[in-house]
């Protein structure tokens, strides 16, 4: 495991943020770490950068104790955070040399790393050009870039494409999903479900400072339940006498369900609301999203 943490806690005055958290990262996997405003990411991911000091308990990164070894655990990992920590009066070129000179790469390597850079986040034509002139999706991108200067074995993504227009974000989605296939562990935290259940290997949704739920997508999705067909029927007379049928949960004129979101199960349907005599006007398939499985657990959870 590249990150293991044990009964992690962290109280700012009376207000209790972490609450023992345990939390344990693959190397090579990719972690999002979910939850509302408030729930702990963002103390979460301080912590295990080692700008926060927990309270108590422990955290470990690549084997390394955050708190009695933080210049070991700053060897291994990189952070993005939610803005991009970019200087605007200097050209893209100019940020990643002097991160890689902070870096204590030689005037030649860094140099060399950043023309890497430029090229792989599609920065060359504005590699000379002041910061302040990029579009958000570029400035995101060459911020990215200054985070792998040093090529980490664990990045922590703190919410990376917030603010970012549709087409930027998949951009950005592409360019983690490349780090992934080469290696790089992501610790991710995000506001967009589907981020999460595009990019993720494993969620764990946080709320309150603890952990109400961890596993993959689609097992999250499985505790909220299973797929459904919803019908719809001309009159709620209709919707009843398919009720009676076929069982399920209705509401006015329409009838949802359980399915095990096969075609033959809704074949059969179907066919016995079609002996049984009852039109039906519109069918659909459900299957629980991430943003149902969000809304289940932190109501269930508050």
């Amino acid at each position: 495991m590249i990150v293991e943490t044990a009964g992690l806690r962290k109280s700012y005055g009376k207000n209790t943020v972490l609450t023992g958290l345990d939390l344990k990262v693959a190397e090579g996997s990719v972690l999002a770490l979910l939850g509302p405003n408030g729930a702990g990411k963002t103390t979460t991911i301080r912590i295990l950068n080692t700008l926060t000091r927990p309270d108590g308990g422990t955290a470990r990164i690549a084997g390394f104790d955050v708190v009695r070894e933080p210049g070991k655990v700053r060897g291994v990992i990189s952070l993005t955070g939610q803005y991009a920590a970019v200087d605007d009066e200097q050209t893209g070129r100019e940020n990643l040399v002097m991160i890689a000179r902070l870096r204590r790469f030689s005037r030649a390597a860094a140099r060399a790393r950043a023309v890497e850079l430029l090229e792989r986040f599609d920065l060359v034509g504005a590699a000379d050009r002041r910061v302040r002139t990029y579009s958000g999706g570029m400035r995101r991108r060459l911020d990215l870039a200054m985070s792998l200067v040093s090529r980490p074995r664990l990045l922590f993504l703190d919410e990376p494409t917030t603010g970012l227009d549709p087409m930027s974000r998949t951009t950005m989605w592409d360019a983690i999903g490349e780090l992934v296939r080469e290696g790089v562990t992501i610790f991710l935290t995000t506001q967009y479900l589907e981020e999460a259940d595009r990019l993720a290997d494993r969620i764990v949704v946080l709320h309150r400072g603890d952990v109400v739920a961890d596993g993959t997508a689609d097992a999250l999705k499985n505790q909220v339940g299973g797929t459904r067909l919803d019908l719809d029927f001309a009159t709620a007379l209709d919707a009843g006498r398919a009720q009676a049928l076929l069982g399920g949960v209705r509401a006015e004129s329409r009838l949802s369900v359980p399915s095990d979101g096969s075609a033959a199960h809704l074949h059969r349907v179907l066919d016995d609301l079609l002996v049984a005599g009852v039109r039906t006007e519109r069918v659909s398939t459900h299957r629980p999203t991430l943003d149902d499985v969000f809304t289940s657990l932190t109501r269930v959870a508050a």
